[in-house]
Formats: structure tokens, C-alpha cells, sequence
């Protein structure tokens, strides 16, 4: 098919995950018109989404949650509980909130995306005053990343663990089989709000990533040791990212890329959605008043929150288990504020700064502050071969 002619719009939207479905809807509310591109623009997403309650934006309604989980669990040395409302989001209900009735959608694949045009695979060139580019990731490779293993098990199963309305965001225990030499991994498990609890090993930091196979092992070992027995036919989902993906420059003449694309992805934690649900209105406002949304969007104070998370990246990333604890354990004996600077704030550079040094100066023994600021073993867990991982006294 050759090349067609289309009338202009405003905003051309290229991904309609949550949150290129969030910024074509709010820019469509805005009195913006807009177009929408995805190759399947009205599939359910397959990954698990969940935020603290108090990082969605307030336009979004109620039914987007699935289940709220009003004080979350973080284990470590000892036990913490978390005084933040923490929330599971309803992938129906997020969708069905997020309307795109307005706008013109259209199921294709893009070939190209500049700042002003979007080349289809039919051939169709879409002409915009802005493009925002909301397709994703890139590939991993070598990248630092998060990578998990999550099996879906009924309420009733999951009891001796996760009962309702609580929450493991973390779980250090050393329950999951791993031994000292290997690369660190904890726990995360919440109840989904469908009759399910997830539980996911997970990985951050790492060069590459942890397998697939070796995560879902350490899971079957944590549920093992709560006397909870899988039948096998349990689904799973896979997890698998870089944390990396800086923000754009400024004055660059590319399209805008936005959410997880757009650095938005949290280095520290792998979240990306409710930041850039919140970020929406900013988007959408700076293309109102003919700003530039690269500008509205990573001011000098936000690049530098980056920065300093990035530094956080690179020190999970080579700490043992043992040292993961006590870096978590000193963390979370920070202040409300200091937390949400580092798990959440977009821009509160202070806060952040004070968390970091902090965490540092409170993790014991003193040597192992040296690891954490990459002063020893910058590269521990570099290429390590998990088929060759030595059996732990735990599997024995």
C-alpha cells in the first residue's frame, strides 16, 4: 500500500501500554486531538502492576485498584511494617478507565517514529506537532535489570504465607535455597484482588539479569519451607528489563519518549507506571502551551533524583546477600520521607541525598560500605554462570 495522506493532529501517541493508553486518554480530555498507535490497541496487558496508593494521580477513579494492602511487610533482619497504603492495580479496571473514544486509534505497527511523523507498516505517515514514543524498553543485553519469576497460587494455598490484605514487598529471609557465593534475590508477594496471591523472586541490579529457571527454583524453595506444595499447573509470569533507560536530552529533535522508555522506570525498584501516570498531566500541559515536555518533565532537580538513584542501582548490584539485608534493614529505618524520596519522589534531590548517606553510614559491618559505593567488588556478579552455581548447604 503506498503512502496516504492523513489530516494532521496534535498529538500522535506510538504504545498503548498504561501508559501511552494514560497519555492518548488525558490528552484527549485536554481537547487535543489524538492519535493512537498499537499493533493489538485493546489487549489486556500481561504484567502485574503495583504503586503505593499515594502515587496515582487523582483523575484516576477508584476502580483501578484491585486490592489495597494497607501496612506491607519488608523482612530483613527483623520484621518491618510498612505504614504506607500499598495497592494492586485492576488491569480491566485501569483499562476501562482510560477511554480512548475521542481519539483516532489505530491497530497498526510503527516503522519509523521521528518527532513529527510516524511511518506505519502499511505505509500510512502520520504528521503530529508531537509524538510521544510509549512503546517499551529496548533490549537487555548486558544492562543492569530486574528480572522475576512470579507463580500465581489460590488465597486458600498462599494462607500460610500472605493472608488477605497483607503483603511481603520484600522477604529476605533466607528461605530461597541460595547460598552466600550466589547472586542475592528476595521475595515479593501480594494478594491480586481475583481470589490469587503472586509470588516472585526477584532480582535487581544484575548485569544481565537472573534466569528464569533459577528464579522460579528459589521460589518453589521459599513455598517449600512454608509447608506450601504447588501442583504445577499454576500460571506464572515473567519478568525481565533493564533499569537503565536514562531520560531524553533536551532540544533533541527525536520523539518524546515517555514512561519506562523515557527513564521513568525507577532504577532502584523496576516501577515505572504510577510515576508516569502521574507525570501524564505534565506531558499533556506542556504540549497545550507549546512547552517542550522533555523540559516540563526532567527538570534539573528530577535528572539529578536519576542520578543519585543510578548510584543506588550500581550498589545493589554488587552486594551480597548478606549485605542486601543490612543495606535494606538500615533503609527501612528511615524516615517516612526518606523512603518515599527514594522509592517514589520524583524530585526530592535533599530527601534522597540524606537517605543515601545515611543508609550507607548505618549499614554494618563498616567494610561493606566500601562495596556499596563501589570502592571493592565493583563487578562481582559479573557473567556469573548460574548452571554452574555450587549446591548451598540449604539444598542439601
Amino acid at each position: 500500500m503506498g503512502v496516504s495522506a492523513v489530516p494532521n493532529v496534535d498529538v500522535c501517541v506510538v504504545g498503548l501500554g498504561p501508559t501511552g493508553r494514560a497519555l492518548a486518554h488525558r490528552a484527549m480530555r485536554a481537547g487535543l486531538r489524538v492519535t493512537a498507535i498499537d499493533p493489538r490497541p485493546d489487549r489486556l496487558w500481561a504484567p502485574t502492576y503495583s504503586c503505593w496508593v499515594d502515587e496515582l494521580p487523582q483523575w484516576l477513579p477508584s476502580s483501578a485498584i484491585a486490592t489495597t494492602i494497607p501496612a506491607p511487610t519488608v523482612w530483613t533482619k527483623v520484621e518491618h511494617r510498612i505504614d504506607r497504603p500499598y495497592c494492586v492495580l485492576s488491569k480491566p479496571g485501569l483499562h476501562e478507565a482510560l477511554p480512548l473514544d475521542d481519539a483516532t486509534v489505530l491497530a497498526q505497527r510503527a516503522r519509523t517514529v521521528d518527532a513529527h511523523t510516524v511511518e506505519l507498516a502499511d505505509g500510512t505517515t502520520i504528521s503530529a506537532a508531537t509524538v510521544f514514543d510509549t512503546r517499551g524498553l529496548p533490549a537487555l543485553g548486558k544492562r543492569r535489570a530486574a528480572s522475576a519469576h512470579g507463580i500465581f497460587v489460590a488465597e486458600e494455598t498462599a494462607a500460610p504465607m500472605v493472608a488477605a490484605h497483607e503483603g511481603l514487598l520484600l522477604d529476605w529471609r533466607p528461605e530461597n535455597g541460595a547460598g552466600p557465593d550466589e547472586p542475592p534475590s528476595f521475595l515479593y508477594s501480594v494478594p491480586l484482588g481475583d481470589g490469587t496471591v503472586i509470588f516472585e523472586e526477584t532480582s535487581l541490579g544484575l548485569r544481565g539479569g537472573m534466569p528464569q529457571h533459577e528464579l522460579r527454583k528459589r521460589t518453589l524453595n521459599r513455598l517449600a519451607a512454608h509447608g506450601i506444595r504447588l501442583t504445577g499447573d499454576e500460571p506464572s509470569e515473567a519478568a525481565h528489563y533493564p533499569l537503565d533507560q536514562p531520560p531524553p536530552k533536551k532540544g533533541v529533535a527525536h520523539a518524546v519518549p515517555f514512561g519506562s522508555r523515557g527513564g521513568m522506570m525507577h532504577p532502584c525498584t523496576g516501577y515505572s507506571v504510577a510515576d508516569s501516570l502521574a507525570l501524564v498531566d505534565t506531558a499533556v500541559t506542556a504540549v497545550l502551551h507549546g512547552r517542550d515536555p522533555v523540559a516540563e518533565l526532567w527538570p534539573r532537580q528530577a535528572r539529578l533524583v536519576y542520578w543519585m538513584r543510578m548510584r543506588g542501582l550500581w550498589g545493589l548490584g554488587r552486594l551480597t546477600t548478606e549485605q542486601s539485608i543490612a543495606m535494606f534493614d538500615a533503609f527501612f529505618s528511615a524516615s517516612p520521607r526518606g523512603q518515599r524520596a527514594l522509592l517514589s519522589a520524583h524530585d526530592d534531590y535533599t530527601a534522597l541525598g540524606a537517605v543515601l548517606f545515611n543508609t550507607v553510614a548505618h549499614t554494618w559491618p563498616f567494610r561493606w560500605r566500601y562495596d556499596l559505593v563501589g570502592w571493592t567488588h565493583r563487578n562481582r556478579w559479573l557473567d556469573y554462570d548460574f548452571d554452574q552455581a555450587p549446591v548451598s548447604a540449604a539444598r542439601r
